[in-house]
């Protein structure tokens, strides 16, 4: 993988994670999106990514304490278990981190499968975040396999859930969305970074952006960090200006 900005050079494994080095503590996003915008592809994310999107998507759960993701996008992305490859979890080990990260839901109604892999194979027990409203028969059968965490009396309030996280030591967290959660985060001034992969495919009209729900009294300004190159994917890191 090349870097184009802010230097041109070609970058090893080694080279590629320092890209990728985050702040702690911090709340990062990671979205592919296409040419024209689009965020998904036949109604996936999963068509828009090619070898170099996957490869980041993986260095990048390397990096994290916790992946964070939105009910709605779990059921319907297939999630699984969050497992680092083996190389990825020695590194892990290597960096003082734990071997796995924590997989963390965000879910207002509870609508989730507790026999689900995403949870009941999970390496280490996930944690969800929810509102003091959330179905209280969901939330028992929840409990036998996830932490679940009250965040709000009607909503769920991810300042509260970031600082619950950050409590468990769960610093530096990685968010794939999707667009609502990344909207709610975004309204709440709660995003650090976005790491963007630009596919190089035109999809057409008909797909979301990458980010939707509650629109911003005024806009963010983000600041470029670096943008690498490969097999004609721009693979994008951006910080808080």
């Amino acid at each position: 993988m090349r870097r184009i900005f802010p230097d041109g050079q070609d970058l090893d494994e080694d080279q590629l994670r320092a890209a990728y080095e985050p702040d702690r503590p911090s709340v990062r996003l990671n979205f592919v999106t296409s040419l024209d915008g689009a965020v998904e592809e036949d109604g996936y994310s999963r068509g828009l990514s090619g070898d170099a999107d996957r490869k980041v998507f993986h260095l990048l759960r390397d990096h994290a304490d916790a992946v964070m993701v939105g009910a709605g996008t779990l059921r319907h992305e297939g999630y699984h278990a969050v497992r680092p490859t083996e190389a990825g979890r020695a590194w892990r080990r290597t960096r003082g981190l734990a071997e796995y990260p924590v997989l963390v839901v965000v879910s207002a109604s509870l609508d989730l499968d507790p026999a689900a892999d995403t949870f009941a194979g999970a390496p280490v027990r996930p944690v969800v975040l929810t509102h003091a409203g959330a179905p209280a028969d969901r939330r028992d059968a929840l409990a036998a396999v996830a932490d679940v965490l009250t965040c709000g009396s009607s909503v769920v309030d991810l300042a509260v859930g970031l600082a619950e996280l950050r409590g468990r030591g769960l610093d530096h967290v990685l968010c794939e969305g999707g667009p609502t959660l990344f909207g709610a985060l975004l309204a709440s001034r709660l995003v650090d970074e976005l790491c963007l992969t630009i596919s190089p495919l035109l999809t057409g009209p008909g797909a979301g952006r990458i980010v939707a729900g509650t629109k911003l009294s005024e806009a963010q300004g983000m600041r470029l960090v670096h943008v690498l190159e490969e097999d004609g994917a721009l693979l994008t890191r951006y910080a808080r200006a």
